[in-house]
């Protein structure tokens, strides 16, 4: 039978917990991984995946937290509003230049302050704490079974406590694709 350790892959990239969101995905992207462990202090404590980093962005308020200060504007009592003049709420609008934007205008406002959540947040904040792991002499199959049945595309391999691999999807299928299992 094939085992863990004659699929998973050694060389496993890490990543800190205070590592920003940004950081980690270019790590991502440049390796060519959706997600890696996440280890602090010589122990493996979470693991983060670019699907962890979208719902994190998704649970985030879209307007910008950056504006000037109050005490910049005119805030005087609003009587009836009448048809053809200013909205109410106009001064808004002048709070926030970019409340009205649309997606194409944010994207090449990305790197502003307003706008880059993924600098201003880390991995820590991310990441999921729950770890699933497999050890390296486990049959491959039940490891697959192991990632069906917790719905993760990852397994860290612990060797007594100590990161030895990562098993994924990809590791799994390659070892089909080639008749291992």
């Amino acid at each position: 039978m094939v085992q863990v350790r004659d699929v998973m892959t050694a060389a496993v990239t890490t990543v800190t917990p205070e590592l920003s969101l940004r950081d980690l995905t270019e790590l991502l992207a440049a390796e060519h991984i959706s997600g890696a462990p996440v280890v602090a202090g010589g122990r493996v404590v979470g693991v983060v995946t670019a699907d962890d980093v979208l719902s994190f962005l998704s649970s985030q308020p879209v307007v910008p937290t950056t504006r000037p200060a109050d005490s910049e504007y005119d805030f005087e009592p609003v009587g009836e509003w009448v048809e053809d003049e200013e909205a109410p709420g106009a001064w808004f609008f002048d709070a926030w230049s970019d409340a009205g934007a649309d997606t194409a205008e944010r994207l090449r406002a990305a790197s502003s302050p307003e706008w880059d959540l993924l600098a201003e947040h880390v991995v820590a904040e991310a990441m999921s704490r729950t770890v699933v792991s497999v050890g390296p002499g486990e049959e491959l199959a039940a490891a697959a079974r192991k990632m069906e049945r917790a719905g993760v595309h990852r397994l860290l391999v612990l060797d007594e406590g100590a990161l030895a691999g990562i098993l994924t999807t990809s590791d799994v299928t390659h070892a089909v694709a080639r008749q291992r299992e």
